[in-house]
């Protein structure tokens, strides 16, 4: 490939494959069967010369690769206020990804469209929350991979062998012990992105094995969108690429399985999770002027819930923006599934291919926002200059009703 013998795009995808392999210290290159390409969200001309320049060379993917968010909702254009800028190039970036061969999942949670590599195949992805849910969730290996080098190795179908492709490097070397937790605090979905940002606090960008967590996928315990809300936030607020569950995810049968000998423990109380929690929420008061939901996207299990919330109870406020974001596959299920009537009912705007806190969707009056994800609660104050609220999914639908924040604190003793 270097020598051009698979063509000019596969070459210069492969100087750079091979450049980061020697940086990283790789002995050699990790044949991978799948992608996840985050670089189709636009951030400035460089990533659209890079992708369109691989395009031009004739390039296409040796993988299935499936494309994280991009900057404009396609299916609801009217719901992104993109300058001509953005609403231009942030097209031509997502046009030149599907010609490379690309899926148009439009997605940051592909995992949920069936993209779901075996344990312990070897894959690229990108974009830190699917990143985190291949590896500890579904057990699949990947390192961290950024823009040009995502779309890089799945044009080339090789990744160094280093960092989490190793089984070394994906043994625990910190314990986190969640059993003095009380389980009603565990039941609140609230919890479990409490529980990631305090993962990525201790952690940083180590791997740790949590225990203490109640049951397990089978029983409902620890359900997928619970592990995708903790390692979502954990992301965010840490650098973590993977965790392990012990009894739950798949390569933590038990401690001994995953644990390096002699890693500390660290008893976690519910007054650790409130503190994590409350780091995601920098307003005060109950001022409320939008509640935003999806991020990681909205699961066919999550529109299922959020129905069911919807069922009885009044719509909701005319001064609350309600924004729910999912995938293009999803959100076909749920309407399926009937589960998409009773939320356009009550008011909520549905929002495909893109994310609120990455695109210029709320209104500029939100000067306070309410979610249930971590993730958007650690990067919107930032990304889009406004104040935020954690709660749980019943949290967010009873403070959009009602116009105004409300949460239940009494939860959170320990």
């Amino acid at each position: 490939m270097l020598a051009g013998r698979a063509g000019e795009a596969a070459a210069m995808c492969m100087r750079i494959v091979t450049g980061v392999a020697r940086a990283s210290g790789a002995e050699r290159l990790q044949p991978v069967v799948s992608a996840h390409a985050d670089g189709c969200l636009y951030h400035g001309v460089a990533g659209l010369d890079f992708t369109e320049r691989l395009v031009e060379l004739g390039g296409k993917v040796a993988v299935r690769t499936t494309l994280n968010v991009g900057s404009l909702d396609l299916l609801h254009p009217g719901l992104v206020r993109a300058d001509p800028t953005l609403a231009t190039n942030g097209r031509r970036l997502m046009d030149a990804h599907v010609a490379l061969g690309c899926e148009q999942t439009w997605s940051c949670a592909p995992y949920q469209s069936g993209h779901r590599p075996a344990r312990g195949a070897h894959v690229a992805w990108a974009e830190s929350n699917a990143i985190t849910f291949v590896n500890s969730v579904l057990g699949a290996r990947s390192d961290r991979y950024g823009d040009f080098l995502d779309i890089a190795a799945a044009i080339t179908g090789r990744v160094p062998y280093a960092g989490l492709h190793r089984d070394q490097a994906r043994r625990a070397t910190m314990v986190l012990d969640f059993s003095a937790v009380p389980e009603r605090v565990l039941a609140h979905d609230a919890a479990w992105p409490a529980i990631g940002a305090f993962l990525g606090a201790r952690a940083g960008t180590r791997v740790a094995a949590l225990t203490g967590l109640p049951g397990d996928l089978a029983d409902g315990g620890v359900t997928e969108d619970r592990l995708k809300a903790l390692g979502a936030t954990a992301a965010s607020s840490g650098g973590v690429a993977l965790f392990h569950v012990v009894g739950v995810t798949p390569e933590a049968p038990t401690l001994d399985a995953v644990l390096v000998p002699g890693a500390p423990t660290v008893s976690v109380r519910a007054g650790d999770l409130r503190a994590a929690r409350d780091q995601l929420s920098t307003a005060t008061g109950d001022r409320l002027d939008a509640v935003s939901l999806g991020t990681p996207h909205f699961s066919l299990a999550e529109f299922a819930a959020l129905a069911d919330e919807l069922l009885t109870g009044p719509v909701f406020c005319p001064s609350v923006d309600v924004y729910v974001s999912t995938s293009r596959g999803v959100l076909a299920l749920a309407e399926q599934a009937g589960y998409l009537a009773p939320v356009l009912a009550s008011g909520a705007r549905i929002l495909t291919d893109t994310c609120t806190y990455v695109t210029p969707v709320l209104s500029d009056h939100v000067s306070v926002a309410m979610t249930n994800s971590g993730k958007w609660a650690w990067y919107a104050p930032a990304n889009l200059g406004v104040d935020t609220v954690l709660g749980s999914l019943r949290e967010c639908v009873a403070s959009a009703r009602a116009g105004k924040v409300v949460r239940d604190d009494r939860l959170w003793a320990d």
